[in-house]
C-alpha cells in the first residue's frame, strides 16, 4: 500500500472553519486519497479534522490563536514530519519554501504544490532545491521559468458543497481577502457605476486597507459579512448575480471564481494570472481588462446560462479529477524512487557494510511483521532500541522490549513481529562470511515471499 505523508499548512485548522484556501485543497486531497485506498498520514493542526491519520504538534491554526508564534510551531511542525520522513514512500509539501530546507533529513522523494509565490524574494530557496525534488504548479500562469515542474494540476472542489442555483441573483458579490490586490474597493466602485447591491465577504487581511478604502463606503448598498464558513458561502456564491473578480494582481489560481461557477453564477474577472484558464468567455463570464469594461458588460450576465457554468466545473475542476492527478505524479515519483531498504512491514538503514559484519537499524510498523526465516552463513544479534518486540526462534517466542537484546545463531529459524502501537526499531547486527539477501530461506511470509 502507498504510504504518502501530507504537510498541510498550520495557520488554519484542514478543512478551514472558514478561510484557509490551501488547507481547503489539502483536506479534499487527503480525504480523496483515503477513499482510494491510499494510507495518508495528515500533518497538521490537532484539531484537524481526516479519515486519514492525524500527526500534529501546533494545538490550533496560529490565525486563530495569536498567543501562538508562527514561526515556533512552523518548525516544530515542520520537523515532527522529517524526523519520521523515512516511513514514507513520499512526503505531499503544501507548506510552500520552507520544508525543501529540510530535505536532507530523509531519502523519501519530496513533492512540492507551489500555491503561488507570495515574493519574488523566495525564489531562491525553490531554485536551489529544483531538481532535487518535484513541483507541481497550480495553473500555467503560476510557472516560474527557472524552475522544473512536473505537472500543472489545477485545483479542486467538492461538487456536493456547492448548489446549483438556476436563478440569477439580485446582488454583485466580492468574496475574497479584503486587500488591495484582491481589488475589493474596485468592487464598490463597479457595484454603484452599475447601480446593484454589493456583499463583500471574506477575512480583512489588510486592517489598514479596509479602514481606509473600505469601513467608509459601507451603507445599504454596500454590505460587509465577514469571513462566511462553508452554508453560508454556498448561499452567498449562488444567489448573486454575478462574481466580480478585479484582480491587481497574477492570480495563481481562484477558488472563489470556481465555487461560483459550481453555483451557477457568472464571473467577470481582470485577464491576469490563471483566470484565461479558469474561466470560458463569454459562456461562464467575461474576461476584461478595465473596471469600465466589467461594468459594461454586467448587463449581459443575464445572457449567459448558468447550467453551463456548474457543467464547466464539473468537467475540469471537480475534487476527484484533482486527486486522480495527483496519484499519477505520486505513481511516477514512486516508481522512479524503488528503494531496496523499503518492505511492506517497514523499512531499514545499512549502518555499516564491512567483509566481516554487517548493521542495520531496522523498522518494524504495528501489527506488522518480518517472514519466517533462517540463514545459513551469518549469526545475528537484536537489540531492541524503540518499542515491544515479540522474537521466534526455533519455535519458542519471547517478547523484548527497550533495551534487551537477543542473539540468533546460524540456521535458527527466527521472525520479529511489532507487538506494540509504535514502531519497533531495533538493531540488527550480522556476523559471518557472507551478508547477501539471498542468504534468506523462508518458510512463512505474510507477503508471499515464501
Amino acid at each position: 500500500m502507498m504510504k504518502v505523508a501530507m504537510l498541510s499548512p498550520i495557520a488554519w485548522r484542514t478543512p478551514p472553519r472558514h478561510y484557509g484556501p490551501w488547507e481547503n485543497v489539502v483536506s479534499l486531497l487527503t480525504e480523496g486519497l483515503v477513499a482510494r485506498g491510499i494510507e495518508v498520514t495528515l500533518f497538521a493542526t490537532q484539531d484537524s479534522l481526516t479519515k486519514g491519520k492525524l500527526e500534529a504538534i501546533c494545538p490550533r491554526g496560529y490565525e486563530e490563536d495569536k498567543e501562538l508564534l508562527p514561526k515556533v510551531w512552523e518548525c516544530l511542525h515542520i520537523a515532527t514530519l522529517f524526523e519520521r520522513g523515512d516511513e514514507f514512500d513520499l512526503i505531499h509539501n503544501h507548506f510552500d519554501y520552507l520544508p525543501l530546507t529540510y530535505r536532507a533529513m530523509t531519502k523519501t522523494p519530496l513533492l512540492t504544490t507551489i500555491h503561488g509565490f507570495s515574493s519574488p524574494k523566495i525564489l531562491p530557496v525553490y531554485q536551489k532545491y529544483n531538481n532535487l525534488v518535484y513541483y507541481v504548479a497550480i495553473s500555467e500562469a503560476d510557472k516560474h521559468p527557472s524552475l522544473t515542474y512536473i505537472a500543472t494540476i489545477h485545483h479542486g472542489i467538492d461538487l456536493r458543497a456547492f448548489t446549483f442555483q438556476p436563478k440569477h441573483g439580485d446582488y454583485l458579490l466580492f468574496f475574497g481577502r479584503i486587500h488591495h490586490e484582491k481589488g475589493t474597493k474596485e468592487c464598490i466602485d463597479i457595484a454603484r457605476r452599475f447601480r446593484m447591491r454589493l456583499i463583500i465577504a471574506g477575512i480583512i487581511q489588510d486592517e489598514a486597507y479596509f479602514q481606509r478604502e473600505i469601513k467608509p463606503r459601507l451603507g445599504d448598498d454596500v454590505i460587509y459579512v465577514g469571513s462566511a464558513g462553508p452554508r453560508e458561502r454556498d448561499r452567498l456564491l449562488g444567489g448573486a448575480y454575478a462574481l466580480l473578480h478585479p484582480i491587481n494582481f497574477d492570480e495563481p489560481f481562484g477558488l472563489s471564481v470556481v465555487e461560483a461557477m459550481a453555483c451557477g453564477t457568472p464571473v467577470i474577472a481582470i485577464r491576469r494570472g490563471s483566470m484565461p484558464e479558469i474561466l470560458d468567455h463569454g459562456k461562464t463570464g467575461f474576461l476584461v481588462s478595465s473596471i469600465e469594461e466589467m461594468v459594461e458588460l454586467l448587463p449581459r450576465v443575464k445572457e449567459l446560462d448558468r447550467l453551463a457554468c456548474r457543467k464547466w466545473v464539473e468537467e475540469r475542476f471537480s475534487a476527484d479529477r484533482m486527486v486522480e492527478n495527483y496519484l499519477k505524479v505520486y505513481e511516477k515519483i514512486i516508481q522512479s524512487h524503488r528503494r531496496e531498504d523499503h518492505r511492506p512491514w517497514g523499512y531499514y538503514e545499512i549502518l555499516s557494510d564491512k567483509p566481516d559484519h554487517k548493521v542495520k537499524r531496522i523498522v518494524v510498523y504495528p501489527e506488522a511483521r518480518l517472514s519466517l526465516q533462517r540463514h545459513f552463513h551469518r549469526a545475528e544479534h537484536w537489540y531492541i532500541l524503540h518499542g515491544k518486540a515479540l522474537v521466534t526462534v526455533d519455535g519458542k517466542d519471547l517478547e523484548l522490549s527497550e533495551g534487551e537484546a537477543i542473539d540468533l545463531p546460524k540456521k535458527a529459524w527466527h521472525r520479529v513481529k511489532n507487538i506494540g502501537r509504535e514502531n519497533l526499531v531495533f538493531i540488527e547486527v550480522q556476523r559471518g562470511n557472507y551478508f547477501g539477501e539471498d542468504d534468506i530461506e523462508r518458510k512463512e511470509d505474510d507477503y508471499g515471499r515464501s
